[in-house]
């Protein structure tokens, strides 16, 4: 009687795996986009895995960068005369007590006499004006040396986000001629007067400048950080694509190579770099970010979603990507010939009738041996 209940298992378990299968998801073949391994590298598609991490808010705003206050100096020479040597050149770094040039006095003299121009300070020469023989007077300004080992990053943020701001908050900082460097500093100091024509107030950011890569008169983009949150799930703002209505990312599918599902998202707060996402999307997700624009363009891409899963599964779907039914498996295995229906008896269903014919010939000699016990003490009688 146990044998019997295991096979009728067996049998219920095995008519549930060759019947229908649940019905996939059915807009899964409009919302998915398959594409062959050339078509990835032409796109350039890229991918970053959706996490939770510490979120900015910025304020994005441009301006200037300039000489830092005191960090420039101006040679000049206290008696008139002519230049008679210029030994100092643009972009040269000098030390302070550094020879820079000599003016020949117009005082008489069989040589006149002659004196010595000197760097005040340490840094680079930013402008030379004068030539040798050129006429001087004490007014004139002949060299001009700054220090850009620290430099003055000045935003002009719009009136209205004066509240925000406050002394000690950090800031990224970048420059046209950088675009992949990003240059870290605290706000220092707030102007004591707005542009009234501009309507904006000055941001001062003293920056490190080690390496001499930001020179004055350079333009450069603000983002401020005027908060920051943890545990926010974001992804980099490549990554959106869609409409200010409808919002959506495309991300790896979990199954099929080369195949990228389109999923809604609701948005939040965003920065230069990223934007919080509040619904649709898990930890973990693989989000794509470069290609992510072409795809929304690539339809349904260079494969169908039938021929995706055929591949991966091993056996053939339906066009919506729904597993087949017996039924319909049969059918089309009918339409291509016999030799084709043989091959619908996959691997599981041969396991499960072998394991049906095994126990069955087990009930029967079971049951054969039961009945010898049971006739056995009418002979010994």
């Amino acid at each position: 009687m146990n044998y019997l209940y295991i096979i009728l298992i067996l049998f219920a378990l095995g008519s549930s795996t060759g019947g229908p299968a649940l019905a996939s998801d059915p807009g899964r073949k409009d919302t998915t986009v398959i594409l062959d391994e050339s078509s990835i590298k032409n796109l350039g598609v890229e991918t970053v895995e959706a996490e939770e991490t510490n979120f900015e808010e910025t304020i994005f705003t441009l301006g200037r960068i300039e000489v830092l206050p005191g960090k420039k100096a101006i040679v000049s020479s206290r008696v008139p005369g002519r230049a008679f040597s210029v030994l100092a050149i643009p972009d040269q770094i000098v030390d302070e007590g550094e020879e820079l040039m000599w003016v020949e006095s117009r005082q008489p003299g069989d040589p006149p006499p002659t004196i010595m121009l000197t760097a005040p300070m340490a840094g680079i020469i930013a402008k030379v004006d004068i030539s040798v023989g050129q006429p001087i007077t004490p007014d004139q300004s002949l060299i001009e040396i700054v220090d850009l080992s620290m430099i003055e990053a000045s935003a002009r943020v719009p009136e209205h986000l004066a509240s925000k701001l406050k002394k000690g908050l950090k800031a990224h900082i970048r420059v046209p001629g950088y675009p992949e460097k990003v240059f870290e500093a605290e706000l220092a100091h707030l102007g004591a007067y707005a542009d009234g024509e501009s309507g904006t107030i000055e941001a001062a950011f003293h920056v490190p400048n080690p390496e001499g890569l930001l020179r004055p008169e350079m333009r450069a983009e603000f983002n401020i950080v005027i908060s920051s949150r943890e545990a926010v799930m974001s992804i980099p703002r490549s990554a959106v694509q869609g409409d200010a209505v409808s919002r959506f990312v495309y991300i790896k599918d979990y199954e099929l190579e080369h195949a990228f599902v389109k999923i809604p998202v609701v948005l939040g707060s965003e920065n230069h770099e990223f934007v919080e996402v509040k619904e649709g999307l898990l930890a973990g997700d693989e989000v794509v970010t470069r290609g992510a624009y072409s795809l929304a363009f690539a339809g349904k891409g260079s494969v169908s979603l039938k021929e995706a899963l055929d591949a991966a599964h091993g056996h053939p779907h339906n066009e919506d990507g729904s597993e087949m039914s017996k039924e319909q498996a049969a059918a089309k295995s009918g339409a291509h010939g016999h030799e084709h229906n043989n091959s619908s008896w996959n691997m599981l269903t041969s396991f499960f009738a072998a394991c049906t014919a095994l126990l069955i010939m087990m009930l029967i000699f079971s049951a054969f041996v039961n009945h010898r016990k049971s006739a056995a003490p009418n002979h010994a009688e």
